[in-house]
């Protein structure tokens, strides 16, 4: 007996903006993964492929995505001087949820409630990546060159080696 996979709402909402992006990306479904290493192995990728999408506040009702490989943080000071800002935060699980409508772990800018900037780190574009796909466990490979220009991402070097530990 075969079982049809039926997506959350999220990952329904993603994948239709997906689609609607006309990019050309193939889904993966894995099970639950409790580290980076985990995931890449899950979707076939390298960890550094494996692009993290988080919110940040900018400002009252003033959101933006950052898309971070694996591997890496955001450079605060990076980012800010780009956005020409002097102070940025990270929400609350539930501000960011209620801003995208995706629970941590599942956030993407596609399917988000609204469609908050993107800043992609510089080392996102060039080759294959792996974006969630609005739940646990579903991701979308795309060309990362195509999904920031999909996106319409401000492309820059916003993030450092976790751990601080420089750029390889």
């Amino acid at each position: 007996m075969t079982t049809e996979h039926q997506p959350s709402e999220g990952e329904a909402r993603a994948l239709a903006a997906l689609e609607a992006s006309g990019l050309r990306f193939r889904i993966t479904r894995h099970g639950p993964v409790r580290s980076l290493e985990e995931a890449a192995a899950a979707r076939r990728l390298p960890p550094e492929r494996i692009i993290k999408t988080i919110v940040v506040r900018r400002g009252d009702d003033d959101f933006l995505f950052v898309l971070v490989p694996g591997g890496r943080t955001i450079s605060w000071p990076k980012l800010r001087a780009l956005l020409e800002v002097s102070r940025l935060s990270m929400p609350d699980a539930a501000v960011a949820r209620e801003v995208t409508g995706y629970e941590r772990g599942t956030i993407t800018p596609f399917g988000s409630l609204r469609a908050w900037p993107v800043v992609a780190d510089a080392r996102v574009a060039g080759h294959p990546v792996s974006i969630g796909a609005g739940a646990h466990g579903v991701a979308a490979t795309v060309d990362g060159s195509q999904l920031t220009l999909a996106l319409g991402a401000t492309v820059a070097d916003v993030t450092e080696a976790e751990g601080g530990a420089g750029d390889a």
